[in-house]
């Protein structure tokens, strides 16, 4: 048998839902599964027929994607991101999906033992995970802390900086002025911003009930007109219901992105052709986009008074795809008390020790198991 093989990773943290999600599904009418945020809904009819339009693909596509792609994926930056003049032939890269992306960027960036790549105390667990790929270390910080000056951790080694905004799992969106700060920071120390912004399209509302701005890290109120040092990393997933095409891209600095591109040429990370057809067809139509984030406000707009009669106070949320949930209690107690009703929510543990007391709820339950959750909830019995 061998030995000394392979990579020292945790296991795979979603297995240990696995009984709570075994007593949800004893409920008489099913388990409601919003733990995790796989969209449900149907990819819209002209992406299915860009897709299959460009089915007879019988040669390697490009690393780099088409022409037509790269086009598609600036004026998109233009149109949606306030980032005018991005150069379509230098400065973005389609992608087999964000995960893998997030995944691999520390080690296709050459970080290694002694490198630090940071990443907010509340986070997508990805980022924690790329960093061991590389062999380097995760900070979890928050960027707040970080610009403040006295963030009371040794930064020195920082040398990839993570952002998520709107976040995963918490909706919080970072301000013009947050990311602008970050900026100045990042370069006056010599690291690498990456924004995670996938859930940019769907942002509800802010403490003072107005829908917040959703500020772009390539915008030049942010960047200063340089993209030096940034990178935004952009999903179809969640906005288009792309999940099973594994349709994104990164865009930013020129010199990150061709090393990027050498990179994954020589790994073969190639974007099928037919999949950069369909995600140019996504790019180009922001209908669908606007239908997609009227179901997803319905569902919300019903599940989280529900969550709040049931007890449980809802913490940022102002955007993305979920509702952070708590009942300041020990996230795993929430979770089997939501088994009990046979719903099934996100372990805020899962997301790093500062979400210990939280839930995660997933906006991507279809229409009939949103409302059957909320029909759980608000019962008389319920609580």
């Amino acid at each position: 048998m061998a030995t000394g093989f392979g990579l020292d990773l945790p296991d795979y943290p979603w297995e240990s839902l696995a009984p709570y999600a075994a007593r949800a599904r004893e409920n008489a009418n099913g388990m409601v599964d919003l733990s995790i945020g796989t969209p449900v809904d149907s990819t819209p009819e002209h992406i299915q027929a860009a897709l299959c339009a460009a089915a007879d693909a019988p040669g390697y596509p490009t690393t780099a994607g088409t022409p037509e792609l790269r086009a598609a994926i600036t004026d998109w930056f233009a149109r949606r991101r306030n980032v005018p003049d991005l150069d379509p032939e230098t400065t973005v890269l389609p992608t087999l999906g964000s995960k893998e992306l997030v995944a691999w960027l520390p080690t296709l960036l050459g970080m290694t033992s002694g490198d630090v790549v940071a990443h907010p105390r509340i986070a997508y667990p990805t980022y924690d995970m790329g960093a061991r790929i590389a062999g380097a270390t995760a900070l979890p910080i928050d960027a707040v802390e970080l610009i403040s000056g006295e963030p009371g951790e040794d930064t020195s080694a920082v040398r990839l900086l993570w952002l998520n905004s709107p976040g995963n799992p918490t909706g919080e969106v970072l301000s013009l002025e947050t990311l602008a700060a970050t900026v100045r920071w990042a370069r006056a120390n010599n690291v690498v911003v990456v924004s995670d912004e996938c859930y940019a399209e769907l942002a509800w509302e802010d403490g003072s009930g107005s829908t917040p701005d959703v500020p772009c890290l390539l915008d030049p109120r942010v960047s200063g007109g340089s993209l030096d040092n940034l990178l935004v990393a952009y999903s179809l997933s969640k906005q288009s219901n792309l999940a099973g095409y594994r349709s994104s891209f990164l865009a930013g600095d020129p010199v990150l992105i061709r090393s990027l591109t050498t990179s994954r040429k020589h790994a073969g990370m190639l974007v099928p052709k037919p999949v950069q057809e369909a995600t140019r067809a996504a790019l180009g139509d922001n209908t669908h986009v606007a239908e997609q984030k009227d179901r997803y406000a319905a569902r919300r707009r019903s599940l989280k008074p529900a969550l709040e009669a049931w007890g449980l106070r809802i913490d940022h949320s102002e955007a993305g795809l979920y509702l952070w949930a708590s009942a300041d209690e020990d996230c795993w107690v929430t979770i089997d008390r939501l088994a009990d009703l046979g719903i099934l929510a996100g372990p805020g543990i899962f997301y790093g020790a500062a979400g210990a007391q939280h839930v995660r709820f997933a906006l991507t339950g279809s229409d009939e198991r949103i409302g059957e959750a909320v029909s759980r909830l608000t019962r008389p019995t319920a609580s």
